[in-house]
């Protein structure tokens, strides 16, 4: 298997990984579970499709605040995504640092429905464009 490959197989998967946590996220809420597990699954979806771009990038980081920043700069601010949709993943990624480590924060259903559409949005969008640019294949819909 060529690198190019390889890099298209590990984008396949992280986008798969990003359309299960959606899944689960989307579960949870249905289910009236743990709002916090929802943020959590919502920004992981969003996370792990960011992870697919930059398996094309030359940019790596062990930190999410890395990996977050350098999306904004190389994506958002580069125009490649749309400016709200920057913004809903920092939604995201706030909304789970808050639920996970901060001590009695409550995260409300008026919080996290929303960001149940914009994930489904950026991870189709990063799939739409990792299809255009980076020759991934687009797959089936799943119904």
């Amino acid at each position: 298997m060529s690198t190019d490959e390889k890099r298209k197989a590990l984008a396949r998967y992280r986008l798969q990984q990003a359309e299960e946590s959606l899944e689960e996220a989307r579960y949870l809420f249905a289910g009236g579970k743990s709002l916090r597990s929802v943020a959590n699954r919502i920004y992981y979806g969003m996370f792990y499709a960011v992870l697919a771009l930059l398996i094309f990038e030359p940019y790596t980081s062990s930190k999410h605040t890395g990996v977050l920043s350098y999306f904004n700069k190389r994506f958002v601010k580069g125009g490649i995504f749309p400016e709200p949709m920057g913004r809903a993943l920092h939604k995201a990624y706030d909304l789970r640092q808050r639920g996970d480590y901060r001590e009695y924060f409550d995260i409300s259903r008026e919080q996290v429905e929303p960001l149940l559409d914009d994930a489904m949005r950026f991870i189709a969008f990063a799939r739409m464009y990792l299809t255009e640019n980076a020759g991934l294949e687009a797959e089936k819909a799943k119904d």
